[in-house]
């Protein structure tokens, strides 16, 4: 019994300390937040958060998620966007236009609807659709909640200075240039921030779960959050906007456009400015009506 003993303590110890040291390892190793120096940058904003009158444990649990985390380099590219190298032409090829034929038709009724009810022309909503998501085949991929969550958090100087470090050296701003820009950008995305997660709130989606363009926009017609808010409708009618679903899109977008000035009969100088609203890019508003009028041949 004691030669037993003796061997099974051996046995023990042996496994004992290299299993302990496992374990102090594993729980010295870091986050992968914690090794890029991150883990703490959205502290300030969920206090900001719930100064502003979001509940405190909903904020907290939201935080503490694990998908949600410093988006750098999404926050880094949209920073360095250049919306003049994007090719909206090829969406004038005659096989995008077939294409956008092919949903007006199959989504006829709803258009017609919301002609009917906003005054707006079913072509144009198509146009949009097409040169936002292609028919909603391409909605992107980022978090919403970590790129609005990032950009609103470059009010702090930690935040800040680490994003800047990520920008592409042979082609990022000078240090003035892009603090004016991060502070501008910080504070449009805390509004909009207030605005996803009052609307993820409103209409019960999961934050977490919600993905779209590294600028932050979101769903079929890539809206951002205040406009969901403001001019977003219900085209389904199942109570609920969810621009993910083309009728609740087709709506919201007809309610946004008829908003800045669309109504029947518009010219196209008119026409240009109202789409202008919706992005400012000249390129981009051309590239539309060239749409809207190809669909009427």
């Amino acid at each position: 019994m004691h030669r037993a003993g003796s061997f099974l303590e051996c046995w023990i110890r042996a496994w004992i300390v290299p299993i302990s040291i496992i374990l102090g390892l594993l729980v010295a190793i870091p986050s992968s937040d914690a090794e890029d120096g991150t883990a703490s940058f959205f502290d300030a904003l969920q206090k900001r958060l719930v100064a502003d009158g979001f509940d405190a444990g909903r904020i907290r649990q939201l935080y503490s998620n694990e998908a949600v985390v410093f988006e750098a380099q999404s926050v880094a590219a949209y920073f360095q966007h250049n919306e003049a190298k994007l090719d909206y032409g090829k969406m004038t090829h005659h096989s995008w236009i077939d294409e956008a034929r092919v949903y007006m038709a199959t989504h006829a009724d709803i258009l017609t609807t919301a002609r009917q009810k906003f005054g707006v022309d079913p072509k144009v909503i198509t146009a949009i659709i097409l040169v936002e998501t292609k028919f909603g085949r391409y909605l992107g991929k980022r978090s919403i909640l970590n790129t609005l969550s990032t950009m609103a958090a470059l009010t702090e100087p930690g935040p800040k200075e680490y994003l800047y470090q990520q920008l592409n050296q042979k082609t990022r701003f000078r240090r003035d240039d892009y603090d004016k820009k991060a502070d501008s950008k910080s504070d449009w995305a805390y509004k909009e921030l207030k605005a996803f997660l009052t609307y993820t709130d409103l209409h019960r989606v999961d934050p977490v779960s919600v993905v779209g363009s590294y600028a932050g926009a979101l769903g079929i017609a890539q809206f951002m959050p205040s406009n969901i808010l403001a001019y977003g409708q219900d085209g389904d009618g199942d109570g609920r906007i969810d621009l993910f679903v083309d009728a609740d899109a087709i709506f919201s977008i007809a309610s946004y456009l008829q908003n800045y000035g669309w109504k029947p009969g518009i010219d196209r100088d008119q026409a240009f400015k109202v789409v202008y609203h919706y992005n400012h890019s000249k390129y981009y508003v051309n590239t539309i009506l060239e749409i809207t009028g190809l669909l009427e041949g």
